[in-house]
């Protein structure tokens, strides 16, 4: 079977960033927009607002149909200007859904309390009554709708437009890396790759080469973090609200209780990481790991490149041994060319994964070059495309799940590929190798993301009384580094506030810890999947048809029977970590 490693965009829409097809589905919506907020005058009847409701659904699936593809485009060629142009529309049209759902919201929260019970069990609303709740609960905590409106417009050249900025500014960079004794010139995302090769001396150039780069960009990216935390702050600050924290929580429906209980179980078990960083060092002969040394592979004799269609093959035959109905979704998408893969200048770096929710697909982006930790970050993305088709035929605010429990589909994905290559290893060395990568993988949750989360946290506070220097996020990101990891490493990235596109993307606050939620939830769910056996693919499906429709308390409740606030859960997901660390150290005893 084929599996091609260029995506095909021209199913969604023909023509690329110059299509017709494009343009004149843009405009339709539009003036669908434009029909919709002519409606919403000051007095409605509650059957209109239940169309309007409908209506707006619609228009926000089509809005997202559009984003998707501008985000592909943008991504496979950071060149294409006309792309880059359609930004600005559709952001337009987001912002104008945003506001005609404020207008909304502000019906919804005149109702009295009878007469809300009555609408939301109206037939047609059911299915979306806990998002409809969500929505009037939130809006009771914001501004009036004239100025949650003009913060929105406010917002596009503004908050937005910073974001915009940073990505531009990223897309143009090409760093010079001699390979071959030849110099080329690499995309952020090629030289990302050479930091997980197995060669420490190209590690370390690849590392000292990215630091030189965002370094000398530093000035620009200080001024889009600034600025669009700025915006935000001065946001929450009319709205009353002095918790930083507060709409991370609520965008990802969760309790503050349960984000501190994980952190403080993760911390308490850290030490016990540390002998495997300790170990690995030895293994890698030195005395302490760098930055560009905590996901290296292990050294290991022959070629272990491996080609994307092997890849491919191997994420389906694993993926069918947990979940048949996985394995025959991921076969059809990645046979009907819905991942870009290529290895080639020009892309923006990272990976990620779209949904258009009209078509009812995805689009999986990535630069796959051989290494297990491109097939980790294949499967990874197949895990967030199943969680999307799970939810295709839900009312559209149904498929709205946040990214801590988008994380967990990922996540699962992940695991599944790395317990199954760790227990078919042909030989100790390859398993080492094997177990090594799943092991490093959790460090990247517990201390990477952790570093990101405390400097996020404390940037955002400061950033409350002044504008930080360069300098002074530098030494703010080190700081942070230096505390999630323990002081076990003999350098850090401190430039990594400025390389990371996390700490820019506007579209949601701190996206770093629901990446942590999302893997130890999914490994509670992986140890009840290994205990139920084959009849818990249905009760898989289940929990991610309720991923939007709860919090993540009432999902563990419901589909787990256990409590988020409660350290039992957290520490026994930790424990199938440390459950590899305990065999990773045995297997090693004898060979430092």
């Amino acid at each position: 079977m084929k599996f091609p490693e260029v995506w095909d965009l021209t199913s969604i829409f023909k023509g690329g960033s110059k299509s017709e097809q494009f343009k004149q589905f843009v405009q339709e919506t539009d003036e669908l927009l434009i029909t919709l907020e002519r409606k919403l005058v000051q007095q409605i009847s509650l059957d209109q607002l239940e169309t309007f409701i409908h209506n707006v659904q619609e228009y926000m699936q089509r809005a997202r149909e559009a984003s998707a593809f501008i985000s592909c485009l943008t991504a496979q060629d950071v060149k294409d200007q006309e792309a880059r142009l359609w930004l600005g529309k559709v952001t337009e049209q987001n912002t104008q859904i945003q506001n005609i759902w404020g207008t909304i919201e502000n019906f919804l929260v005149e109702l009295t309390e009878e007469e809300w019970k009555a609408f939301i069990s109206r037939p047609s609303l059911v299915g979306i009554a806990f998002n409809l709740e969500e929505r009037r609960q939130q809006s009771k905590e914001k501004l009036s709708s004239l100025e949650e409106k003009l913060a929105a417009q406010l917002a596009i050249d503004g908050y937005h437009a910073w974001g915009n900025v940073y990505n531009s500014a990223v897309g143009r960079m090409h760093i010079p890396f001699e390979e071959n004794g030849v110099e080329k010139q690499l995309s952020p995302g090629q030289l990302q790759n050479r930091m997980n090769s197995s060669d420490r001396l190209i590690r370390e150039r690849a590392f000292k080469a990215s630091e030189i780069a965002w370094e000398k960009e530093a000035e620009l990216f200080a001024q889009t973090l600034n600025h669009l935390a700025g915006f935000r702050l001065n946001l929450y600050k009319a709205r009353g609200w002095d918790r930083v924290l507060k709409e991370p929580l609520a965008i990802n429906r969760m309790k503050e209780e349960t984000l501190q209980m994980m952190w403080e179980t993760i911390t308490e078990n850290k030490p016990k990481l540390y002998k495997f960083m300790e170990r690995k060092a030895k293994l890698l002969g030195m005395k302490k790991l760098a930055m560009h040394d905590v996901s290296a592979p292990l050294p290991v004799e022959g070629d272990t490149t491996i080609l994307y269609v092997d890849a491919c093959q191997l994420i389906i035959e694993h993926f069918r041994a947990f979940s048949p109905k996985l394995a025959t979704f991921t076969e059809g998408a990645l046979r009907d060319g819905w991942v870009e893969a290529e290895d080639r200048a020009g892309k923006r770096p990272g990976g990620f994964c779209t949904t258009f929710p009209i078509s009812k697909q995805s689009r999986i982006f990535m630069t796959y070059d051989g290494t297990m930790a491109n097939v980790a970050t294949l499967a990874h993305e197949l895990g967030h495309a199943y969680h999307g088709y799970c939810l295709r035929e839900l009312d559209p605010l149904a498929q709205r799940y946040a990214m801590n429990v988008a994380e967990t589909a990922s996540t699962l994905a992940e695991t599944i590929i790395a317990e199954a290559l760790v227990k078919e290893a042909a030989n100790e060395d390859v398993k080492l190798s094997l177990l090594e990568n799943k092991i490093s993988r959790s460090l990247a949750f517990f201390m990477n993301i952790h570093a990101r989360f405390l400097f996020e946290t404390r940037f955002y506070e400061a950033r409350k009384e002044k504008v930080l220097s360069v300098s002074e996020l530098n030494t703010m990101m080190e700081k942070a580094q230096r505390e999630a990891y323990g002081n076990q490493l003999s350098s850090y990235s401190p430039t990594f506030w400025a390389s990371k596109l996390h700490f820019h993307i506007t579209g949601v606050p701190f996206y770093n810890f629901p990446y942590t939620f999302g893997y130890l939830f999914s490994l509670g769910i992986y140890k009840k999947a290994l205990v139920t056996g084959s009849s818990f693919e249905q009760d898989y499906i289940a929990l991610l048809q309720d991923t939007a429709s709860m919090t993540v308390e009432e999902l563990a409740e419901k589909h787990l029977k256990v409590d988020l606030t409660n350290k039992a859960f957290w520490q026994e997901a930790i424990d199938l970590v440390l459950t590899d660390i305990d065999e990773f150290m045995t297997l090693t005893e004898n060979r430092c």
